[in-house]
Order: structure tokens, then C-alpha cells, then sequence
């Protein structure tokens, strides 16, 4: 990352990378197997269930449509990842 940390903390970019590179390290069935333990079925389908609904309102390409439920998981689990982990607090927290 280049970065040091002085005060033990993470800042929210710093969690975002560390994100990518556990999961650019991942095989699938490990991926599969992280988001079994840390996200519930229903928020799965939730996540499925809105995207397919906004998508199909607002006329999005089917590519968009397939990534969106993923994104929305990614960022969940940096939401579980803030929660977690002490993280720095930014201008914007309230």
C-alpha cells in the first residue's frame, strides 16, 4: 500500500485495498465459502431482487444488470470490514 499507519487505525481506502487483495487471492470455492459465513441468504437475495428491479426500471444493459448484485455484496462486506476493524474516522462520519 505505501502507506504507514501511525495510530493502529485503518482508514476506509486502506480497508478497500486490503478488500481487493484478499479477494484477488481467493479461489472461487474460498470466495463461496467467505461469503456463506459473513452474509446472510436473505441479504443475497435482497441484494439479486433490487437489482433486477432497478435495473429493468430504469432500461440497464443486461452486463450492468449481472455486476450489479455483486457490487452491492463488495459493499457490504467493507461495511462488515468498518465495523470490525478500527478504522480511521473521515470528514464525513457523523
Amino acid at each position: 500500500m505505501g502507506s504507514e499507519i501511525t495510530s493502529g487505525r485503518l482508514t476506509r481506502q486502506e480497508i478497500a485495498w486490503e478488500l481487493v487483495e484478499i479477494f484477488d487471492e481467493l479461489r472461487v470455492d474460498q470466495l463461496n465459502e467467505l461469503v456463506a459465513m459473513n452474509v446472510p441468504l436473505d441479504t443475497l437475495e435482497f441484494f439479486a431482487s433490487y437489482a433486477d428491479e432497478f435495473c429493468s426500471e430504469d432500461e440497464i444493459e443486461s452486463g450492468t444488470r449481472r455486476r450489479l448484485p455483486n457490487l452491492m455484496l463488495l459493499g457490504y462486506l467493507m461495511r462488515l470490514l468498518e465495523e470490525r476493524l478500527p478504522v480511521e474516522p473521515e470528514p464525513f462520519d457523523a
